[in-house]
């Protein structure tokens, strides 16, 4: 998980999509979009192994768009497969509260 936000921050969409599981990768151009916000932060909450080849991480990164503030909260689904962790998806918690 925080390799994968380290390659947001760096605009490496290379790596975003090798680590991203082959059943649910978008095409390149769906990334790029994301690759230019600016990000400020990451804070794990919360992770749980499912067993030994799946595994949950809640977690909230803060971004910029056009010098306004964002969050981004997020419950990831990850998958171990051929010795590796992949990202398959995850589920966005709308926090009605929160700013931006």
């Amino acid at each position: 998980m925080r390799s994968r936000y380290a390659a947001y921050t760096l605009g490496r969409e290379g790596y975003l999509l090798e680590t991203w599981h082959p059943s649910t990768r978008p095409a390149s151009r769906d990334v790029v979009s994301e690759l230019h916000n600016k990000w400020l932060g990451l804070e794990v909450k919360h992770h749980e192994q499912r067993g030994p080849s799946n595994a949950l991480v809640e977690f909230v990164a803060r971004y910029k768009i056009g010098g306004r503030a964002h969050r981004l909260h997020e419950i990831s689904r990850f998958v171990h497969e051929t010795g590796r962790w992949f990202y398959v998806g995850g589920d966005i918690i709308h926090d009605p509260t929160a700013r931006g």
